[in-house]
């Protein structure tokens, strides 16, 4: 399998989220990344495919704020990171903003999610890591391939960050096959968190087919979205599936939903395959509270790969550390069965 890295996503190495009432040191530390790229062994660079792919699913002017904002952030007279602090809750529309909080508040949605002098170009290269293991996949050189993206991407909508995500990578990627003529698209996100970003990315859209397992938003973040009552809208109805689980749940419990994903995947017709790969659905994971052990992930993957289809795997959460790589490793032994 080939599998895709650029240490340049080291660089983004936030201080501190605003989490639980309370600040508290970054879960997204480089660390993550370096842990499984010690387990993975031998990575390939990405090749720079620029910025077209990532305008095909990212607004112009989000971008422009991403590349500008911390230094609008010290430009302000701030230190460390840049994060906001108001949000709209209602009437959410263009307006001609200028100061940086204000910008905060228009284009994320948490206060998790702190940009730092690196973020965007960490974010950047994550991007051309995912694009760089989709050109196999869509070229059949390779069934299957993994991009170890960092910072994660699937909480990332067209314009807004948010749950650690700057670029949705996952979409950038499913965007780039239906380009290049490989459509439609399924992307089955296996995070314990919902992708937010990723179902309102395609949520009007008939061509690609959005599942996701995941904690159930009644309890768990992103909260406000990720209902199973979410199918999508206009051409998109009924090609977005949330199975949402409780908490506690162990991988026995999780294949039931699995198989109706996958289930629901062939008979949307796909030809490419997009998992938002997330380990934090790991028993032992600190901010999250599934029951998975790390020998399930292969028993996932070999489900996942029982579907047959050219598949891009794109590296989301997981904050165990210690067992990162390991968790990782046994998700990808599941695809070269």
């Amino acid at each position: 399998m080939i599998k895709v890295f650029d240490p340049r996503q080291l660089t983004h190495a936030p201080a501190q989220e605003f989490h639980n009432g309370g600040w508290a040191p970054h879960a997204d530390v480089p660390s993550r990344a370096e842990s499984i790229v010690a387990a993975l062994g031998d990575t390939k660079p990405p090749r720079d495919f620029g910025l077209d792919p990532i305008r095909a699913v990212h607004a112009s002017d989000y971008l422009d704020f991403l590349q500008s904002a911390h230094a609008m952030w010290r430009d302000s007279g701030r230190e460390g990171d840049a994060v906001g602090y108001v949000w709209p809750v209602v009437g959410r529309r263009p307006l001609n903003l200028s100061r940086i909080d204000a910008l905060l508040g228009r284009f994320s949605y948490d206060a998790g999610t702190p940009i730092t002098p690196d973020s965007w170009n960490a974010a950047y290269w994550g991007a051309q890591t995912a694009l760089t293991a989709l050109a196999p996949v869509l070229d059949g050189s390779a069934r299957s391939s993994f991009a170890l993206c960092r910072p994660p991407g699937h909480h990332s909508g067209a314009d807004y960050l948010g749950g650690y995500c700057y670029l949705n990578n996952a979409a950038i990627a499913a965007q780039a096959a239906i380009d290049a003529g490989q459509g439609p698209v399924a992307i089955l996100d296996v995070d314990y968190h919902h992708g937010n970003g990723t179902q309102d990315i395609f949520l009007g859209r008939g061509d690609v087919f959005f599942a996701s397992i995941h904690a159930d938003p009644a309890t768990d973040y992103p909260f406000f979205w990720g209902h199973a009552d979410e199918r999508g809208e206009g051409a998109g109805e009924g090609t977005t599936l949330n199975l949402p689980l409780p908490r506690g749940t162990d991988f026995a419990a999780y294949r039931g939903a699995l198989a109706r994903a996958l289930e629901a995947i062939a008979a949307f017709g796909a030809r490419t395959l997009i998992v938002s790969y997330g380990a934090d659905t790991f028993e032992g994971d600190p901010i999250s509270y599934f029951k998975i052990r790390t020998p399930d992930y292969a028993d996932m993957a070999a489900d996942i790969a029982a579907l047959g289809l050219p598949t891009l795997i794109v590296m989301e959460g997981g904050y165990a550390v210690d067992a990162l790589g390991a968790n990782v490793v046994s998700f990808l032994s599941g695809f070269e069965v």
